[in-house]
């Protein structure tokens, strides 16, 4: 199930739970070690939790194969993959950032990391 929320012009999507099927049936999506690495250590500034982020990365995603279309990016020495699930601070973060002019893909990063 979605819930979508248009925040200040932006569309943010959470789920409740991973509902994807994936081709190879597994109900994972194959990642890289590397990639794999860098989800579970992004969990490190989740406000949602990190307990719960390692496990929803652990429910998600499993070591394979490069993900070429897995969107991971770095801005300020950070590196994140996929969707970010923003708390309450770090969308507020990401509001002002985007109004001072920050692009969103970084004002993203920074907010998830730092705020």
């Amino acid at each position: 199930m979605k819930k979508i929320a248009a925040v200040a012009g932006l569309v943010v999507m959470a789920t409740s739970s991973v509902t994807a099927a994936f081709a190879d049936g597994t109900g994972q999506q194959e990642v890289s070690q590397q990639q794999y690495d860098t989800l579970i250590s992004q969990c490190r500034y989740a406000e949602t939790g990190k307990a719960k982020c390692r496990e929803a990365v652990k429910e998600t995603y499993r070591v394979g194969r490069v993900d070429t279309k897995l969107d991971c990016r770095t801005y300020s020495g950070v590196t994140v993959c996929g969707t970010l699930k923003l708390g309450k601070a770090q969308r507020q973060c990401l509001r002002d950032s985007i109004a001072r002019g920050l692009p969103f893909r970084r004002a993203e990063v920074e907010c998830y990391a730092f705020a």
